[in-house]
């Protein structure tokens, strides 16, 4: 089975664009594992966006995966322990997954997830 991260902008997602995650996933990938990383969490603790505590909520119903590294390379250590893929709309954050060899997710037409082919 195919194995997710959702990084803290595919937590906001949801709110800022009325997308359903699991859904959008889903359709995708047919049945897959979600997981949040735990630098993701103390990122959406700390964030001024009006939608933080609700992406919050949304993260407390997936596994969190902890990383003894914070940031953006939290994120990719958890997608390579988990050999997953990562849903992000960075466009930063996507190049370094590129440039680490894993495969990624992004919003597209601000309506539904699409691979990123690299």
């Amino acid at each position: 089975m195919q194995r997710v991260l959702l990084d803290t902008n595919a937590l906001l997602m949801p709110f800022e664009f009325s997308l359903n995650l699991d859904l959008e996933l889903r359709s995708l990938l047919g049945d897959c594992e979600i997981f949040v990383p735990g630098p993701v969490i103390g990122e959406l603790k700390r964030s001024k966006n009006k939608h933080a505590r609700a992406a919050l909520a949304l993260a407390s119903k997936y596994p969190i995966h902890q990383t003894s590294v914070q940031g953006d390379a939290g994120i990719i250590q958890a997608a390579k322990d988990l050999n997953a893929m990562v849903v992000s709309n960075d466009a930063l954050m996507r190049k370094k997954l590129r440039q680490s060899g894993i495969k990624t997710i992004y919003l597209r037409s601000r309506s539904h997830l699409y691979f990123d082919d690299f």
